[in-house]
């Protein structure tokens, strides 16, 4: 058994929505009152890839979810499982008192539709009675809206796929990010006159809708840059489908090659085009440049 006492807030967590939110400010609450250190826990990969078979595109990958939970919320305490085979077919009060067990719970917080363990069998309702059976705590929170919509990581997803970065922002509380380690790119930009920086989504991290977004990018010492950034397959210097990441910083120069860096979205500016020639690419990422700083301005 762990030597530190544990609230914990059971979940998956796409995204860190609002509707999360509800949950682990109830699991610091509860924390404080206890004596307990505010955790989470949650799985690397998603539930329905393997009991379903279909891959559900992410809105963060696992370390960006980490990265959203401690940054917004200040629960520096989060614990992934690792979802297989054998936690899928697992009873559900198996799955509880392990929990119970390994991590030294005192107190669990969970969604009103969160179902675990072999089928499912597990739902909120059946939790709260078990954890009142063996002397644990339990909330369940209720549906969280904003609209009139109940806020999710599915409905989200659809925001992002579509581009309407502003209203998944809306809902998600937070802006939408990805960390990533600058790569090295073509240099293409450093040699027009506007230096960009290439990132990657990780696999199975859903792409938004290809085209050109303000944006900010934060560098590891926490200074922030506005920046545009093109999501897509760079038409106009490349022939190829790989998809890209390219953010053009304004007023920074520098090398950025190897460093970690948070990339923000809160806009998109125009869908990505295909220029005549390099030359009219990069005139239109300066207009760009000009766009997303007074979009930041106002």
């Amino acid at each position: 058994m762990s030597d530190i006492k544990r609230a914990i807030a059971l979940g998956f967590f796409d995204g860190v929505h609002l509707g999360h939110a509800a949950l682990m400010e109830k699991t610091k609450e509860r924390a404080e009152e206890l004596g307990a250190v505010p955790s989470v826990l949650s799985f690397d990969v998603h539930p329905d890839n393997l009991v379903f078979g279909k891959e559900v595109p992410l809105i963060n990958s696992a370390a960006g979810r980490e990265d959203i939970i401690k940054r917004c919320f200040g629960i520096d305490n989060v614990v992934f499982i690792h979802f297989n085979e054998q936690v899928m077919r697992m009873p559900w009060t198996e799955f509880v008192d392990s929990l119970i067990a390994d991590l030294n719970v005192c107190h669990i917080v969970v969604g009103h539709d969160f179902c675990f363990g072999y089928k499912g069998q597990g739902t909120a309702q059946k939790l709260k009675d078990y954890c009142a059976e063996r002397n644990i705590g339990c909330d369940i929170i209720m549906p969280v809206t904003m609209d009139g919509k109940i806020i999710s990581s599915t409905y989200i997803r659809t925001l992002i796929k579509d581009g309407k970065i502003e209203e998944a922002n809306r809902y998600l509380g937070h802006p939408h990010s990805l960390a990533d380690t600058v790569r090295s790119g073509y240099h293409l930009g450093t040699k027009m006159g506007a230096p960009t920086i290439n990132m990657r989504f990780p696999q199975g991290v859903l792409v938004p809708k290809f085209g050109v977004y303000a944006s900010k990018v934060y560098l590891e010492d926490n200074s922030c840059y506005i920046a545009v950034t093109n999501i897509g397959v760079r038409p106009t210097v490349s022939e190829g489908n790989v998809v890209t990441v390219e953010s053009h910083l304004l007023d920074y120069s520098g090398n950025l090659y190897g460093r970690q860096v948070r990339l923000e979205f809160y806009k998109f500016l125009r869908p990505e085009i295909k220029f005549a020639n390099a030359e009219e690419l990069f005139k239109q990422i300066k207009l760009d440049g000009e766009t997303a700083r007074e979009y930041f301005n106002a």
